[in-house]
């Protein structure tokens, strides 16, 4: 009888970075999380996860890049282990648990930076196990198992722009930015602080009382995830760039926890003159372009004052400058472009 576990074979997954375009904190749950409404987009700025099945021993899990913090913590482990749990019965080498998983993550994503690296590598883990393991879940059990490893995790299921509401259970896939043939995909550059901002620590100033008006960042989600649902042009969306830049009711509870980066931010909208918004619970730093060319002509600007001694962020070394683009749905395409046409500007 042959191996099952001779017979698989090693997959490779991109896990994306993602910025929230607006963050309404609606209220505080019984079960001690927040109920969320934000617009969330991934980018192409990614880790790197291989995957491939051992007949013998554990998981294993080796890092290069941004460091992640110890094994015990990382996401990708707990979703190998509580996807073996969930697939067991349904890859080809049932009744046996699958086999274990050596994985190894260029981790290009700061962490603990609002960029969701960590919850991305966890849907990336479940998705390549999976593969790896030849096993299948269903749709919904894929996400009830996502939402159990984190809560930011099935967001990055959606595999292009979304909603998401609960404390991230929730996500509606959107159409988000619609091109015209030969238009450029949205530019974005990114400055995070050298310093990590734990959500939890956030949510606590927050609750504290290190909050905006209330209401004004949820009429703004609200009203902008409807747009966003039918889609917005690229110049529609750099339209919106500094009402969406103000939608982040955890902004102000960022700045109790990290206090330098009120001022920080500030010097950063007067380097560019655009709006400077934050993701997520921070410290990164996004701003939105029309094209890569623009956002990476910003991210050099902003390089050069840094080198320079004009512009400092918190922490005790320069912060992370990249330029990336928002990443397109998987099933988006330029209007007026066929499939064909499509694929050949992917190649």
């Amino acid at each position: 009888m042959t191996d099952p576990v001779r017979r698989l074979t090693p997959v490779v997954r991109l896990a994306p970075a993602k910025i929230n375009l607006t963050l309404a904190v609606v209220g505080r749950r019984g079960d001690g999380f927040h109920d969320l409404h934000s617009v969330v987009v991934p980018l192409a700025l990614a880790d790197r996860l291989s995957i491939a099945p051992q007949p013998a021993g554990h998981d294993t899990l080796h890092v290069t890049g941004f460091d992640p913090g110890s094994n015990g913590e990382n996401l990708i482990l707990r979703a190998f282990a509580s996807t073996r749990a969930a697939a067991r019965n349904s890859w080809p080498g049932a009744p046996a648990a699958p086999p274990a998983l050596a994985a190894r993550l260029d981790k290009r994503i700061p962490v603990a930076a609002g960029l969701g690296g960590g919850s991305s590598d966890a849907a990336a883990a479940i998705d390549g196990a999976l593969e790896a393991w030849g096993a299948t879940l269903a749709p919904g059990d894929r996400v009830a198992l996502a939402a159990a490893i984190g809560s930011d995790v099935p967001l990055f299921m959606a595999a292009g722009p979304a909603l998401v509401e609960g404390r991230g259970e929730r996500v509606t896939p959107l159409h988000g930015v619609r091109r015209r043939g030969g238009e450029a995909v949205p530019g974005v550059l990114l400055v995070t602080p050298a310093v990590a901002v734990h959500t939890a620590a956030v949510f606590a100033a927050w609750s504290a009382g290190a909050m905006g008006e209330p209401g004004i960042a949820r009429r703004t989600s609200e009203h902008f995830a409807s747009e966003f649902g039918s889609g917005l042009g690229v110049g529609q969306l750099i339209e919106r760039a500094a009402v969406l830049a103000s939608a982040n009711d955890l902004a102000p509870a960022a700045a109790v926890v990290v206090p330098q980066l009120v001022p920080f931010r500030r010097a950063v909208m007067r380097l560019l003159g655009r709006p400077v918004g934050l993701s997520g619970s921070g410290p990164t730093l996004w701003v939105l372009y029309p094209s890569l060319d623009d956002a990476q002509g910003a991210a050099m600007a902003v390089t050069e004052a840094i080198g320079a001694g004009r512009l400092s962020g918190p922490g005790n070394a320069p912060p992370f400058v990249t330029a990336t683009t928002i990443a397109p749905a998987a099933d988006a395409q330029p209007e007026g472009a066929t499939g064909a046409e499509t694929r050949r500007s992917e190649a």
